[in-house]
């Protein structure tokens, strides 16, 4: 690793603060054009890639084949798709070049090293949507480092940026602490994509309330929004709102920081799920789990304690992608509460209830089956066979926070906008943006997406101003 202090006495064209998707895009790209370039990741070498290297899949607009993907996912489908989620607090413009760009994102990939595989059995049924990496995000992260070494590119770790110098509406330097020391890097074009500020919990409770406290950090614990921050306190335009956010239903046994998508629950659909007085709250089968799985974090939150649960029997054991940790079974419906600390009896009724209201007909694990309830509040709308094969399995469920939605305002250029404008060399990309076009809610693999199409942008916006 080259000495902090060298790196200091040197000046950049261009500096990229994050070491993700979207700051690993950015430096690529620059670093093509020949420019030089530093990457300052505030993690660990073993924890570096953010968010990213949890991630499974990109979603992308194609027309035909591509790559792993069959037939087609054009512009009107995925915008459409992506306005359900929101309830249409997106930025079309910035969304619709967003989901136009992605098509010549794929190939990009490829040649920069990520390898792809067909859809995973059982994920979130995205075969025609969505492209998964082979090796997951982790290789795909390891894929853009090498490419980047072989670029030139120079990789600080440890590296927490606190402050970025502005003068007269432009960046002049970046200060970083790296172990004990602060150091002023130059740079003629500053690059930002280090993330939301879930991992700031005392943040997350001044947005969203004490309640906060309660929830867990799937996502990496090095996203505190430290950069963010200094950005808005010198009058950066920021967008979104700072409660809105990529949450997801857990096991309620994961870990408080880090624990990636293993430990998302995709049972929702073919169970019911209850709050801790045994009430259900939703319904579990408003839509297709890729358009609905990221609401289930906040519906959660919501409830008592900021637990569910999610109860099946053993016809539905197998229909989703096993979980990290093993459910919890019985072979009645009283001692899978009793083993949930939930209320036996008010269990027995509700379970009872929702399968008197079961109606027959055909069900489909993969698609929308209309298999609804009837006399039943909240209904379930699809999917809805009745509870009553033994053995019974349960799962805790807690929200999941991935990454927050507010951050920083840009253009269709990735261009940051300042008090007094957009800034004349600071750009921004990834999570730091996203809320500009994720207002609410989520699309599976949406943020690769986000986060591979402004990083880029912004990589060769950065070096053409440098040049």
């Amino acid at each position: 690793m080259t000495d902090p202090a060298t790196l200091a006495h040197q000046v950049w064209d261009v500096v990229v603060v994050g070491g993700g998707n979207a700051a690993l895009c950015a430096a690529i790209e620059a670093a093509e054009t020949g420019a030089r370039v530093l990457i300052l990741e505030g993690a660990p070498k073993a924890y570096r890639g953010g968010n990213s290297r949890h991630t499974r899949n990109f979603r992308c607009m194609h027309h035909g084949s591509l790559g792993p993907l069959v037939e087609t996912y054009d512009e009107e489908e995925f915008f459409d798709d992506l306005l359900r989620v929101t309830k249409g607090e997106t930025d079309e413009a910035l969304a619709r070049m967003c989901i136009s760009t992605s098509e010549d994102c794929l190939p990009w990939m490829q040649a920069h090293g990520v390898r792809f595989q067909p859809s995973l059995a059982g994920t979130l049924s995205l075969d025609r949507t969505n492209a998964f990496f082979l090796g997951g995000g982790k290789a795909l992260v390891n894929a853009y480092y090498l490419t980047a070494q072989d670029l030139g590119v120079t990789v600080s770790y440890d590296a927490q940026v606190r402050h970025i110098g502005i003068e007269d509406n432009r960046a002049t330097h970046v200060e970083v602490e790296i172990g004990e020391t602060r150091y002023r890097m130059q740079a003629r074009a500053v690059v930002l994509a280090s993330g939301g500020f879930q991992a700031d919990i005392d943040w997350l409770a001044r947005a969203w309330g004490e309640s906060a406290r309660n929830f867990l950090i799937r996502g990496t614990p090095y996203n505190r929004g430290v950069v963010m921050k200094d950005m808005l306190d010198q009058g950066a335009q920021s967008v979104g709102d700072p409660t809105q956010c990529h949450a997801v239903a857990i096991d309620g046994r994961a870990p408080k920081f880090d624990g990636g998508i293993v430990t998302r629950l995709d049972c929702v659909p073919f169970s019911i799920v209850v709050n801790r007085d045994g009430c259900r709250f939703y319904d579990e089968g408003e839509d297709v789990w890729p358009k609905r799985y990221a609401i289930w974090g906040r519906l959660v939150a919501a409830q008592p304690g900021q637990v569910g649960y999610s109860i099946i029997d053993s016809r539905s054991i197998d229909l989703f992608m096993p979980s990290v940790y093993p459910p919890i079974s019985a072979d009645t419906i009283e001692e899978l509460a009793g083993k949930l600390d939930l209320p036996p009896d008010k269990l027995k009724a509700t379970i009872a209830a929702f399968n008197a209201g079961c109606r027959p007909g055909d069900f489909h694990p993969q698609k929308l089956d209309g298999l609804a309830t009837d006399g039943v509040e909240p209904a379930k709308t699809n999917w809805a066979r009745p509870i009553s094969e033994p053995p019974f399995y349960g799962y805790s469920l807690r929200p999941g926070v991935t990454f927050t939605y507010l951050g920083l305002k840009v253009d269709n250029t990735a261009r940051a906008a300042g008090p007094e404008g957009l800034y004349d060399n600071i750009w921004s990309a990834g999570e730091m943006m996203a809320g500009s076009i994720l207002g609410q809610g989520y699309l599976a693999g949406f943020g690769m997406t986000i986060g591979t199409v402004f990083g880029r942008i912004a990589g060769q916006e950065a070096a053409a101003h440098v040049a």
